[in-house]
């Protein structure tokens, strides 16, 4: 017997999701940073055993688009509610659990399996260090709260408290996943680890060092581009073309005789051969592209066309 399945993670920005993904996919598979809407793709990562295959999906944060990049990155997160054999909604312990009624609406109507996950419970209780038992009490009174509340909202979904940064009941979600999966072949070879091509993960990298480093709307006015990846069994040479909307951002990015571009780089760099394992030889170049994040167009040229 075989089973494999697709389990997509979906819920409101800043909740952990890529955290989430990262521990169960055992790689670095999403970008993780603390900044609200940094994934903005649906990626999948697949785990292999030689009786299963798990494919995972990470989403981009449910919102209310502004935008048409918005517009797409919500495409993403409801195409999710559509394909998958186990639904894993992720919230926390500080969120309102009625935002974005609207969405949340369409999960209650699913037949599949769903799995509501209240995410960073490490964080209850941390207004009264000074009494461990208290603030232990407080925190169990908090997570009961919410429980309750959740399965007012969700109640055919299991609720699972976790923290994915610690990963707390991480290992309990996967064996409980494993369970529901259904029996059938496995969707992608064995030995593929992600949808995405290579050129993918070096923009994500590179998109991750921006959101790092650059403060206020910078990051999100950003898109970045694989112009070229020529791989030898030696090492990897990449250029790749940072997109920005406006002059005065391509002076940001570019920073005074070019310094904070060259950070941007180095660590890139940096990142990109431990994600590879080999030498990285990368060139990074800087150019406008007006209002690219409302142009159909542009964000098809860029990889946001859910359909």
């Amino acid at each position: 017997m075989h089973k494999a399945g697709f389990v997509n993670i979906v819920g409101n920005p800043n909740v952990g999701k890529s955290t989430l993904m990262n521990q169960l996919v055992g790689e670095r598979i999403s970008i993780a940073t603390f900044k609200a809407q940094t994934t903005r793709h649906r990626i999948m990562g697949i785990v292999n055993t030689d009786d299963m295959q798990i494919v995972f999906s990470d989403t981009p944060g449910v919102l209310k688009p502004n935008y048409k990049l918005q517009e797409s990155m919500l495409a993403f997160s409801e195409s999710a509610l559509a394909d998958a054999d186990v639904l894993l909604y992720v919230t926390d312990v500080v969120e309102n659990p009625e935002k974005n009624m609207e969405f949340l609406e369409k999960v209650q109507k699913m037949k599949i399996p769903v799995i509501l996950l209240i995410n960073k419970i490490d964080e209850l209780g941390t207004s009264e260090p000074s009494n461990t038992r208290k603030a232990s009490s407080t925190s169990q009174t908090q997570l009961n709260s919410l429980v309750e509340k959740w399965h007012s909202l969700l109640p055919n979904a299991e609720i699972l408290p976790i923290s994915a940064k610690n990963k707390f009941g991480v290992d309990v979600l996967l064996k409980r996943i494993q369970e529901l999966l259904p029996e059938s072949p496995a969707y992608f070879d064995k030995d593929q680890l992600t949808d995405k091509p290579a050129r993918f993960f070096v923009s994500e990298i590179i998109r991750e060092k921006i959101l790092l480093y650059y403060d206020k709307e910078i990051p999100y006015s950003v898109e970045v581009s694989v112009e070229s990846f020529k791989e030898t069994e030696k090492n990897i040479h990449i250029s790749a073309i940072i997109y920005v909307e406006r002059d005065s951002q391509k002076g940001i990015i570019i920073g005074h005789q070019g310094i904070a571009l060259k950070k941007v780089g180095a660590e890139s760099r940096k990142a990109l051969e431990r994600f590879f394992g080999k030498p990285i030889y990368l060139e990074t170049f800087v150019k406008v592209d007006k209002d690219w994040r409302s142009s159909q167009r542009e964000l098809n040229h860029f990889g946001y066309n859910p359909e």
